[in-house]
Parts: C-alpha cells; sequence; structure tokens
C-alpha cells in the first residue's frame, strides 16, 4: 500500500514537505490521537482538502512521517561513518550524528515512542530498518575481533537501546543539547563496560 501520493512538479513537493513538516510538529506537541487533519492542514497552509491529494487519511501521514525520518537518518549516519576505518570509530562517528540529528528533530523521539501505541508494526519496522544492516557489520566486526562474542542481532538493539535512551534522557526529558563531553562518557561505558575492574567475575570491591 502507497502511504503518500508522491508530486509530481516542484509546488507540489513544497506543499507535500509542509504538510509532513506540520504533521511532525503536532504530532509531537499534541500527540497523534489529538491532532485532527484540519489542524495539520492549518498549520500547513493549505485547505483540509489538499492533504488528501497526498495522504488517503491520517494513519498514512504518520507511518510515511515515521519512515522518512528513519530514512534520513540512516543516510546522515551512514555518510558520517563512510570512512570509518573500524567498528569502534564507526560506532563512535554514528552516536555523534545520531545525537545531533536527533537534537534537530526532537519531534522524531516523540512520534516514535508515540508509533507504539498508534501502530505496533510500523514501530517495530522502524528498528527492523535500523538493525537490517547493523547485524550485518556487528557480525563482520566480531569475524575480525573487533568485537566480543554475542548474538549480532542483540548485539545490534543493545546498542541501539543505549542510544535511544541517552538520546530521550538529555534531549526530551533535560530539553539540552547533546555536547562531546556526553558523547565521549557514553562511548567510553561501551569501550570499557558497566563493571570496574574490581568488579570482574564477582570480586567483591575493596573496603
Amino acid at each position: 500500500m502507497n502511504l503518500v501520493k508522491k508530486p509530481k512538479t516542484a509546488r507540489g513537493a513544497e506543499t507535500l514537505q509542509r504538510i509532513c513538516d506540520a504533521a511532525e510538529e503536532l504530532f509531537a506537541e499534541s500527540g497523534y490521537y489529538n491532532t485532527q487533519i484540519s489542524d495539520i492542514a492549518k498549520k500547513a497552509g493549505i485547505a483540509s482538502g489538499t492533504f488528501y491529494i497526498y495522504f488517503p487519511d491520517k494513519i498514512s501521514a504518520f507511518r510515511y512521517l515515521l519512515d522518512e525520518l528513519g530514512r534520513r537518518l540512516r543516510r546522515e549516519i551512514r555518510a558520517a561513518a563512510s570512512g570509518a576505518r573500524t567498528q569502534q570509530e564507526a560506532e563512535f562517528v554514528g552516536l555523534k550524528t545520531f545525537l545531533s540529528f536527533a537534537s534537530k528533530h526532537i519531534g522524531l523521539f516523540k512520534i516514535v515512542w508515540q508509533a507504539q501505541f498508534v501502530d505496533m508494526e510500523a514501530f517495530k519496522n522502524y528498528y527492523e530498518s535500523f538493525a537490517a544492516r547493523y547485524v550485518t557489520r556487528i557480525g563482520d566486526a566480531q569475524k575480525r575481533g573487533e568485537l566480543t562474542e554475542m548474538d549480532p542481532e542483540y548485539f545490534s538493539y543493545t546498542l541501539m537501546g543505549i542510544y535511544n535512551f541517552v538520546a530521550l534522557k538529555c534531549i526530551v526529558f533535560d530539553g539540552k543539547e547533546p555536547t562531546d563531553e556526553l558523547v565521549e562518557e557514553v562511548f567510553k561505558f561501551i569501550r570499557h563496560g558497566a563493571f570496574a575492574p574490581s568488579a570482574e567475575n564477582g570480586a567483591p570491591r575493596p573496603q
């Protein structure tokens, strides 16, 4: 099923972008269920009927927005990490790019988290799209001896979970811009793990 009717003119593309921008802002601020198509149309500066030229219904606009934001984020991360020589370098650059993107598109996080209550399949697809290539890269890095042994799929979701919740805490909950210091701290945790050397193998900490 096509979520959107793609415009054939520059003017149509500009109108579609205004609709998406308005929907992103309203879904983030008011929530999917509290946003009406008439609200989106008003904010986008179009007639309500114009909305239906591009989308058959509100849920299609929500799914399209989720897909588009996810694609844009994945493109930016791939581009930023394309020159990385190791998986560790790729992870560091990817985390930094992810947090930068999230700070510019705070509505994305609110929309993604809403998706589990609006459309669970779309929520699942959002993360599976991220994991698809990630799993392969993790597996390849493990074969090269760069990463510890763990099921590549769960490894990928573990890292995505850390990145997502750091962004949620910093950007959404605290309303702060992610700093280079935060990126360094998070990456130090990923590189060295949660437990101090004295706690390895259940060893008690010195008193």
